[in-house]
C-alpha cells in the first residue's frame, strides 16, 4: 500500500512511484485512500510519474483508488510498464472530475494521463487521455460521457488474456465497454454518473480478472 504524505497534488508538485515484481513473484499496489488534485496557480501543473517493472513469470496488479479532480486542478501523469514475455498485469485507474455528493462542479481543470507498456522491449499499448477546459460541459458531450463525471480504465496484460473478455464484458454490463485490442491485451473503459455508481459496476469487472478479492482498503 502506497500513500501521498501531502495528502494531495497541486500546481508545481513532483512525484515519481516505482516497483519492481521479480521473477516468479506476485505484487498487489494499492492506495491508502483517493488521490486528490487540487486548484493550481495560474502556470503551474502538477506532475505525477511511476514505472513499473515485472520480471519473468511474475504478476503485478495496479489498483490505486480514485483519483479526485478539483475545480481548476492542472495533472500531468505518465505510467511506465515493462513487462518480461510471460509476465502478468492487471491495472485500473478510475477517476473522478468532482464529487456528485459534494456538489463539485469542475468547470475548468486540465488532466493528460499517458500510459505506455511494454513486453519484451516492444510497444503493445499506447494510450493518452487530455481533457482541458471546461471539463462538466467536455464529458456532457455525445460519444464522450454524457452525464456522468466519473471515468475509469482498465487494462489486462496476460499470454491467456481473451478468456478473460466474455466474463469482463459481462461484469460491466452497460456501464462500459472492453476490447481484445490486441492478442494477450485487453482494455476496457466504463463511465458512471458518481463515484459509487462507478465502483458498483468496477469491482466485480477488477476482480473477475485478479481472481481474487480487492484489497481492504477498497472496502474500508
Amino acid at each position: 500500500m502506497f500513500l501521498n504524505t501531502a495528502g494531495g497534488i497541486t500546481g508545481g508538485d513532483r512525484f515519481s512511484l516505482a516497483a519492481t515484481a521479480e521473477a516468479g513473484a506476485h505484487l498487489v499496489m494499492t492506495s491508502q485512500a483517493a488521490e486528490r488534485i487540487y486548484k493550481a496557480q495560474p502556470g503551474e501543473t502538477g506532475r505525477m510519474t511511476t514505472r513499473l517493472d515485472v520480471g519473468p513469470g511474475a504478476r503485478l496488479d495496479w489498483l490505486p483508488q480514485e483519483t479526485i479532480v478539483f475545480d481548476q486542478a492542472r495533472l500531468q501523469r505518465r505510467i511506465d510498464v515493462s513487462l518480461a514475455e510471460d509476465a502478468r498485469f492487471l491495472a485500473v485507474e478510475p477517476l473522478l472530475m468532482g464529487r456528485l455528493a459534494m456538489g463539485e462542479i469542475v468547470t475548468a481543470a486540465h488532466l493528460e494521463d499517458q500510459w505506455r507498456i511494454r513486453r519484451g522491449g516492444r510497444l503493445i499499448f499506447a494510450d493518452n487521455l487530455r481533457l482541458s477546459g471546461r471539463i462538466d460541459d467536455i464529458l456532457a458531450r455525445p460519444g464522450v460521457a454524457p452525464g456522468c463525471r466519473a471515468i475509469a480504465t482498465l487494462i489486462f496484460a496476460a499470454p491467456d488474456a481473451e478468456l478473460k473478455l466474455a466474463p469482463l464484458r459481462a461484469a460491466l454490463g452497460q456501464a462500459g465497454s472492453a476490447s481484445l485490442v490486441r492478442p494477450g491485451l485487453l482494455f476496457a473503459r466504463a463511465i458512471a454518473p458518481d463515484g459509487f455508481d462507478l465502483r458498483r459496476n468496477l469491482i466485480p469487472a477488477i476482480e473477475v480478472l485478479s481472481g481474487t478479492s480487492l484489497p481492504r482498503t477498497w472496502t474500508i
